[in-house]
């Protein structure tokens, strides 16, 4: 396997166990560790950007700042996220990972952060090298 393609494939498997992660403790209802949930949805999302990236031979800055990353998608590009949704997933990584600075987060939004993840990785899985 050529070199490019192992590195996306390993990218899209990490943004995998991320994806899988956030489910399976969304699993525990009541008990879950909503912030835990968020920040695995937004590694996903930022996993599948970098890994299209890697794939076409963009370099990218070393961050968590999903707004960041989107610009360097090409246009024609259809994974389309509102600056809110950017904001969210960027303090999910950096914020909300360490004590205070944050209201807690709702399963509700738990839940929201995790089809946010689904819906960006469908539209990159369509378009990513097989």
């Amino acid at each position: 396997m050529p070199g490019r393609e192992l590195v996306v494939l390993e990218w899209v498997q990490k943004a995998e166990n991320d994806l899988k992660t956030a489910v399976h403790t969304l699993k525990l209802g009541r008990e879950c560790p909503t912030d835990t949930v968020c920040f695995h949805a937004q590694q996903c999302v930022e996993k599948y950007l970098k890994a299209y990236l890697a794939s076409r031979g963009i370099t990218f800055p070393r961050t968590h700042d999903v707004g960041e990353i989107m610009p360097l998608l090409p246009g024609r590009i259809s994974v389309r996220l509102t600056p809110d949704e950017k904001r969210r997933l960027t303090s999910y990584a950096t914020v909300t990972r360490y004590p205070g600075g944050y209201e807690p987060i709702s399963l509700k939004e738990a839940r929201a952060a995790v089809a946010l993840a689904r819906r960006v990785r469908a539209a990159l899985q369509k378009i990513l090298p097989k």
